[in-house]
């Protein structure tokens, strides 16, 4: 009974995080919806987008949808280790080991179709730099976001400084944004910035992610780790309960 005590205890404590962070990401699944600021509503001003984009613009329901997903495998953990209701708990089985084929298809699928990211990323970049082209020092909203970006990822455009040529704001000003010319008090013309070792954002993104592979691949690890302990303890309160109950 210790082990079987010990087990109900581990299972109630690991779904009320997983309670927990369902409500969290529903909550900012919902916000980014609601949220007229937020990036989401920048992609969708750039013109001449991929078409492939709009499913980015969605991330709001899958934000949502997992959250929701969460919220439910975490109440059948909580309520069915503690009710020990032997539906309960294969129904959360059920729900955690579909949960875990569909991320082992999905990196499958990343691993197979790189390439193809690839390319939707490469017809991004250029539906951006056309964007910045147009409208920044035009538009406030996309001007307002780009300066946000630049100033919290400490980059310059999407790819380097020359993105901003033909720009608006170098027309008017005719200088470049002081991100692109970190650590100067002197107006950032194009000599200064073409000197600079500022890199665009995109590079710096694709930098972090390349430098945090190791964490990632970690984390995913460790999350498919846990799937199987907690399908492993369900089935064994399942086993034990049904066992007792006969």
């Amino acid at each position: 009974m210790g082990c079987f005590g010990f087990l109900k205890t581990m299972m109630v404590v690991f779904n009320g995080i997983i309670f927990l962070a369902g409500a969290a990401i529903l909550g900012v699944g919902i916000w980014v919806k609601v949220d007229s600021g937020s990036i989401l509503s920048f992609l969708g001003k750039i013109e001449d987008a991929p078409e492939e984009l709009s499913q980015v613009l969605n991330v709001g329901y899958l934000l949502i949808a997992i959250g929701a997903l969460l919220l439910v495998i975490g109440f059948l953990g909580c309520c069915g280790a503690v009710k020990e209701s032997k539906c309960m708990l294969l129904l959360f089985f059920i729900i955690v080991l579909v949960v875990f084929i569909a991320e082992v298809a999905g990196a499958v699928v990343i691993l197979v179709f790189r390439p193809l990211a690839d390319e939707l990323f490469t017809k991004f970049g250029t539906a951006a730099v056309k964007n910045i082209k147009k409208d920044y020092g035009k538009n406030p909203d996309v001007t307002g976001l780009w300066n946000t970006t630049m100033t919290t990822l400490k980059c310059c455009g999407f790819y380097n400084s020359s993105d901003f040529v033909g720009s608006p704001y170098v027309d008017l000003y005719k200088l470049y944004p002081p991100q692109c010319c970190p650590g100067t008090s002197n107006p950032c013309n194009q000599t200064l910035a073409d000197a600079m070792t500022i890199t665009g954002c995109f590079p710096k993104i694709k930098q972090l992610i390349d430098d945090n592979t190791v964490v990632i691949v970690a984390v995913a690890l460790g999350i498919a780790v846990l799937e199987i302990c907690a399908m492993a303890v369900s089935m064994i309160l399942f086993c034990r309960i049904k066992s007792s109950r006969a």
